[in-house]
């Protein structure tokens, strides 16, 4: 494990203009003078409200599960099965979706693949695909840097200021009513018409990554108003609380502990016990070291989920252009001992 101060203090470093590029040549850096003089981009009050409900809900619904669950009639097989079909597909549709996919390009997809995995991504209820991608392509313009949305280093190097920053990073920067730039950090997907259309239609989507799982627990528990209570509990409203919390634990904790093999310009660490949960996510030193990689966990025995995912999709011809990692890119980019 591996806490200590960064090298450089975060507040103050810049970002290469390397890393201040995405693949497609989008410059990453902070807004441009015209940006910083426009007023600036505040979430409507009713969308700031829904944030604390889509928050704040799961949350609670983990602790009335937990209670359910130990007094009252358990976790039905249903519910477990729903469970884990609804966190696969939404969870997987964060990682490979929004991340691989949209915010750094590690593959190209076919249109219906494009539009699912936008969808399953916006089940998730982390906000918007394009949203999304703006705030992440940010993150990496400035990773543990000043600009940077949700770096736990934001507050110092103290006990108490890295506990303030861990706060901040796992769930606080949520809450911040400013908004990134879309038209600066995600110009590319504002220009998609679908995922534009998929964007638009976010409250949909949130809306039925809670009742879907009720609906299919109502039918599949003989059409009982418990089985479908029970299915949206779990299957619903925990499946997202858990799903919310793993990702967050990537901005947090995976730039905080754990071990760092290879060489980035910030804290991003490999956590390996969230490795399942995250689908692969929090092999997080290798992915800022190299962002396009469609595999995170790049060593052998490194759970990568999304990376296996994205493999079967290849062999299927719904992906292509895909940028795996190989010895010469690994060894470029490991730390010298």
């Amino acid at each position: 494990m591996n806490l200590e101060r960064p090298a450089a203090d975060p507040g103050r470093s810049r970002p290469s203009e390397e890393h201040a590029r995405a693949p497609s040549g989008i410059v990453l850096d902070e807004p441009s003078t015209a940006d910083s003089r426009r007023q600036p981009d505040i979430r409507p009050l009713w969308a700031q409200v829904l944030l604390y409900v889509f928050i704040i809900g799961p949350f609670a619904a983990a602790a009335v599960g937990l209670w359910y669950a130990t007094t009252v009639s358990g976790v039905s097989v249903v519910d477990a099965v729903l469970f884990v079909v609804f966190y696969a597909v939404t969870g997987h549709g964060v990682t490979i979706g929004y991340h691989r996919l949209f915010t750094h390009r590690s593959f190209t997809a076919t249109r219906p693949l494009r539009i699912g995995l936008a969808i399953a991504g916006s089940m998730a209820l982390e906000g918007s695909v394009i949203c999304w991608v703006a705030d992440h392509r940010k993150h990496h313009a400035f990773s543990d840097a000043d600009g940077d949305p949700h770096s736990p280093w934001r507050y110092g190097a103290s006990p108490w200021a890295l506990t303030k920053g861990l706060w901040w990073s796992h769930t606080g920067w949520l809450f911040d009513r400013h908004k990134t730039f879309t038209s600066r950090y995600a110009p590319d997907l504002l220009a998609d018409a679908d995922l534009v259309r998929v964007d638009r239609l976010f409250p949909v989507w949130a809306l039925s990554s809670v009742a879907l799982p009720g609906l299919l627990g109502w039918a599949l528990s003989g059409f009982t108003w418990h089985g479908a209570w029970t299915a949206l509990l779990w299957a619903g409203l925990v499946r997202i609380f858990l799903i919310h919390h793993v990702t967050f634990s990537i901005n947090s904790v995976c730039h905080v502990v754990g071990s760092r093999p290879y060489a980035s310009r910030d804290r991003a660490t490999n956590v390996w016990p969230l490795a399942m949960l995250s689908m692969g996510e929090s092999w997080h030193n290798y992915h800022h070291a190299d962002p396009t990689s469609a595999r995170h966990g790049a060593e052998p025995g490194q759970v990568d989920s999304s990376a296996a995912i994205i493999r079967l999709f290849e062999r299927l011809g719904w992906a292509t252009r895909v940028r795996w990692p190989d010895p010469t890119r690994l060894r470029a980019r490991r730390r010298v001992p």
